[in-house]
């Protein structure tokens, strides 16, 4: 039998939701809203760093490519420098989304 495809390659996928898509999850926009930092460490646990780590362009790569997300260093550059709270609660979403699916 001839092998079609490799193991561990899937297609790149888009994010769940969209940038400016706040009000799919008010729960994650409030928690952001209220305590922005607290986020940040939600988001660092769950993905098993540092709670230092849980906020800005460095986690939202890490977790794009981790789950072969189309996109680019540039674009999260630029998602979380003209938007930081936009794209943690981007982030976030995700990552429940992807734990609701039983794929995280």
């Amino acid at each position: 039998m001839a092998v079609t495809m490799q193991p561990g390659r899937y297609e790149p996928s888009d994010w769940q939701t969209g940038v400016c898509e706040i009000c799919d999850d008010c729960g994650t926009c409030f928690y952001g809203l209220f305590c922005y930092s607290c986020l940040g460490c939600s988001i660092a646990s769950d993905m098993d760093e540092c709670c230092l780590c849980g906020l800005g362009m460095p986690i939202r790569s890490v977790y794009r490519t981790k789950y072969n997300i189309k996109g680019s260093l540039c674009n999260d550059f630029m998602v979380t420098a003209c938007c930081p709270f936009c794209a943690t609660c981007q982030l976030k979403r995700d990552i429940d989304r992807r734990k609701e699916q039983g794929i995280f």
